[in-house]
């Protein structure tokens, strides 16, 4: 059982993360260590020849961490990311984009996550992403 629901995370991203609210980023599911979050297709992510953003798709990544993160150990507000690595692999569809996270490894102090991003409708991974995240000491 995850410690944390869609729900739950789609609140914390309209309460403390507003650039993810602002580009409509919401968790479509959250399990136990592992996230599903969406970002709708947008104009404001487009760069130059009409591609999503390298920056749009690492903050959807980001956010999928964090989301898988919580879905393991509750609501820490103050676990953060510490490493953050990307992977392009193929230009994303004119669609949605859709990031799936899942905890590959969670010790006390450090959680290493990883994600992959696709268009919606698409089989082919646009984007791979690992992160490191630091959790807070607690009590």
């Amino acid at each position: 059982m995850p410690e944390i629901t869609a729900e739950d995370f789609n609140r914390i991203l309209e309460e403390e993360i507003p650039f993810a609210h602002e580009v409509g980023m919401r968790a479509d599911a959250i399990g136990e260590g592992t996230a599903v979050l969406r970002m709708p297709a947008s104009d404001r992510q487009l760069r130059p020849g009409g591609t999503v953003s390298g920056p749009a798709m690492m903050a959807l990544a980001d956010a999928a961490m964090y989301a898988a993160l919580l879905g393991r150990i509750g609501p820490v507000k103050l676990a953060v990311t510490t490493s953050f690595n990307a992977n392009f692999l193929h230009r994303p569809e004119p669609a949605d984009l859709i990031a799936e996270a899942s905890v590959l490894k969670l010790g006390k102090r450090l959680a290493v996550i990883e994600v992959t991003v696709r268009s919606d409708g698409f089989d082919a991974a646009v984007a791979h992403m690992t992160g490191t995240y630091s959790i807070p000491p607690q009590g």
